[in-house]
């Protein structure tokens, strides 16, 4: 789940948000195009997007079991680029290219802008990296506040 660790999202947002967002994107369009051209099914996408969506809840189920923040996974919203990649698969039908080239496009563009808006849902990551120290990490790489003028 690539970019989804909020420990560093404080540090490294705008990078996170654009290594989130490229390698999401392209696992959703690869991956669903990759079934829907196989299968002939279209609702492949959405299906997969589902899919993948309740493997992410169980690892944020995974991680908070742990004793991590509930936030420290941040499940994407695939469901919707799906949508529209299966949209563009029913309307593309005798033409496998155009799929994969306006489907593809569609994803690559439509899923940032539906995880911006859940990312900005998130809880302050530097308040969450502070007052949840990582329990999994040794104590010399818990984080500390910095002691300035001390």
């Amino acid at each position: 789940n690539a970019g989804e660790n909020y420990i560093f999202y404080t540090d490294w947002m705008w990078t996170s948000f654009v290594v989130f967002s490229i390698s999401q994107s392209t696992m959703l369009a690869v991956g669903a195009i990759y079934y829907m051209l196989f299968t002939g099914v279209p609702g492949t996408a959405t299906y997969y997007a589902t899919i993948m969506t309740i493997y992410t809840w169980v690892a944020k189920g995974a991680w908070f079991a742990l004793g991590y923040p509930y936030d420290f996974i941040v499940v994407p919203v695939w469901i919707p680029s799906a949508m529209l990649l299966d949209l563009t698969y029913w309307a593309t039908r005798r033409n496998k290219h155009a799929a994969i080239i306006i489907g593809g496009t569609l994803v690559g563009l439509s899923f940032p802008l539906f995880n911006m808006v859940n990312l900005l849902l998130v809880r302050d990551p530097l308040e969450v990296a502070f007052k949840y120290p990582r329990p999994t990490l040794p104590a010399y790489m818990t984080p500390i506040e910095p002691q300035v003028g001390k």
